[in-house]
């Protein structure tokens, strides 16, 4: 079962259970101790996960936090618990207080249904007001699932979250202020957009005017890219319905010319996975070898070494990646720069059939 499965069973185990757990107490165990054990860490390990971790902070000795997860004998990361019917923005705080006295990068508030999760990137040892991360076990997201695979214990690495964390924290920002603007159009954005399309002088009454129109603009924009995104979709559906009926009737006759047909995106692609490569080996011994069904990638043009396969002729495209028994594993691709995520699942099938 992969990572993204364990999750979900998680998120199932949240729906069936949280209205029955009365305590904080029950919180852990059922819903936050499984979670840890979802990331790949031994809960019952104390050199590992500590529960009740000490933190003294200032005059106040034996201050504790619930777990601290271990690396090298030193915490990594604080996690903090509250009762999955709280609010946690009443409690950021008290992790803050935490992490400012820890030598831990990485802090998580949570109530078992909610994860935030907290670092250093405005001030070094002094947890950022915001988090960078938001997981939310009743409405779990691909790409979120992505981001918190990279604090399984098998893939952790602090450098590598750290650049992570300052995209999603900037993008979140982002995203919450388009959000935001889309909601309720700020004066500065109307009167710049009024400026580029209304001839005369902008007064108080043409911003007034503006606003209301620049929010439904907003609006109608979005609809008019869901309504555009339903018909490429099934406009492709039928396409494909199509080329497999007419690949069927004419197949005889057209026996001489190839079926297998290489796209821009499947090229693209080898050249993503050759750049992931070329560090750790020679690429004149990587090949490609594309079929009707996936694109595949191969050392030494060797059927019995696939590196990994490309599946990228449908409306969700995949990278398939090897486990240590040659195994399938796929991950979703938003795009092709996702493809640079996987070089963590890519490397080890090649180190494999070099015998390290």
């Amino acid at each position: 079962m992969d990572f993204k499965d364990i999750l979900k069973q998680l998120s199932e185990r949240v729906v069936k259970l949280k209205d029955n757990l009365q305590t904080e107490e029950s919180v852990k165990n059922a819903l936050i101790m499984p979670f840890l054990q979802a990331l790949g860490y031994d809960v019952f390990n104390p050199f590992e996960v500590i529960p009740e971790f000490t933190c003294d902070i200032g005059t106040k000795k034996g201050e504790k936090i619930d777990y601290a997860i271990q690396k090298d004998g030193n915490p990594v990361i604080l996690i903090e618990c509250k009762h999955w019917g709280q609010d946690l923005n009443l409690h950021d705080n008290q992790l803050l207080r935490y992490f400012h006295v820890s030598s831990a990068k990485f802090g998580i508030l949570t109530n078992g249904v909610v994860y935030k999760f907290y670092t250093d990137l405005e001030h070094e040892n002094k947890m950022d007001e915001r988090p960078f991360l938001e997981i939310n076990m009743l409405d779990l997201r691909d790409n979120q699932i992505e981001e918190l695979k990279q604090f399984h214990k098998s893939y952790f690495d602090i450098d590598t979250i750290l650049n992570a964390a300052s995209e999603l924290k900037y993008m979140k920002g982002l995203k919450d202020l388009i959000l935001e603007e889309i909601n309720s159009p700020s004066e500065q954005l109307v009167r710049m957009f009024a400026k580029q399309v209304y001839g005369g002088l902008v007064t108080a009454k043409i911003i007034e005017q503006f606003t209301d129109l620049t929010q439904r603009s907003f609006k109608q924009v979005i609809s008019d890219m869901i309504t555009d995104r339903f018909k490429k979709a099934i406009n492709k559906e039928k396409d494909e319905e199509k080329s497999t009926e007419s690949t069927a009737s004419t197949e005889s006759e057209a026996s001489d010319i190839p079926l297998i047909e290489t796209t821009e995106m499947e090229k693209e692609a080898f050249f993503i996975v050759k750049a992931i490569l070329r560090k750790h080996i020679d690429i004149e011994r990587v090949y490609e070898r594309d079929t009707q069904s996936y694109f595949g990638i191969l050392l030494d043009d060797n059927n019995r070494k696939p590196i990994c396969r490309l599946y990228l002729n449908s409306s969700r495209k995949y990278l398939a990646t090897f486990d240590e028994n040659k195994k399938e594993v796929k991950h979703l691709l938003e795009s092709l720069d996702d493809i640079y995520k996987y070089e963590n699942e890519i490397i080890p099938i090649l180190k494999k059939y070099e015998g390290e």
